[in-house]
């Protein structure tokens, strides 16, 4: 494993791999690989009902806990209109996904090395003026059933769900959904729209992440987990 920046600090399971908030990561891939017996959980959406809930920084943790238990991941910026995986591992975001949807990259362009031994980041890529267009493109589809053939985790970090449609429409195509939710920020009312919206487009929810929950004072704030 390489040496991380200070910018990536934050990513406790990789920091701090033995601290509480690790474990609780850990316990939550473990939940999702077994919440459903039938079928494979491959591609997993990471969404909130609102901004700065945690989504991203839960996505972040996951993917590496994933990569932690030896598998091929790969973590995709789907947030196009407020990417932040390039500034999390201080990668360039010069090529991405929206470079990729737009064919002005291939592939190969828009994969890079985390810093954290397997798993690789595709960044946002530019800001494009039609991101839910993207989502739902074709192009968007073909490239998930290619990036199956090449990984065995798939974490797919999208907007919030009531800010705009990116995320139900990515939730469609994902295999299952963890929504984050900020303990003592969003309103239940709030989240069960947010739920709604999933429900509209027939998501498999795997969960929810309670963010933010104050055990003690000493201890910090940990994320839980808590299925269906």
């Amino acid at each position: 494993m390489s040496q991380l920046p200070n910018k990536q600090r934050h990513l406790i399971t990789v920091t701090n791999p033995r601290s509480p908030v690790s474990e609780a990561f850990r316990a939550l891939r473990t939940n999702i690989d077994f919440s459903s017996v039938d079928e494979t959980i491959q591609v997993i959406m990471v969404t909130s009902s609102g901004p700065e809930e945690g989504k991203s920084t839960v996505s972040a943790n996951l993917a590496a806990a994933y990569a932690q238990a030896d598998k091929k991941v790969l973590l995709i910026d789907a947030d196009l209109r407020k990417p932040t995986a390039h500034k999390t591992f201080s990668l360039s975001n010069r090529f991405g996904l929206s470079s990729l949807l737009s064919q002005q990259a291939v592939l190969e362009d828009t994969v890079q090395d985390s810093g954290v031994s397997n798993l690789s980041i595709m960044t946002s890529g530019p800001i494009p003026p039609n991101p839910a267009e993207m989502m739902a493109s074709n192009r968007m589809s073909t490239l998930l059933q290619d990036l199956r053939q090449r990984y065995d985790v798939i974490l797919i970090d999208t907007p919030p769900l009531l800010a705009v449609t990116d995320a139900q429409i990515m939730a469609s195509k994902s295999d299952g959904v963890i929504m984050v939710v900020s303990y003592g920020k969003v309103k239940r009312d709030i989240a069960v729209k947010a739920k709604a919206n999933l429900d509209r487009v027939g998501a498999k929810m795997l969960g929810v992440v309670l963010n933010n929950v104050k055990r003690k004072a000493s201890e910090g704030y940990y994320y839980y987990y808590y299925g269906n």
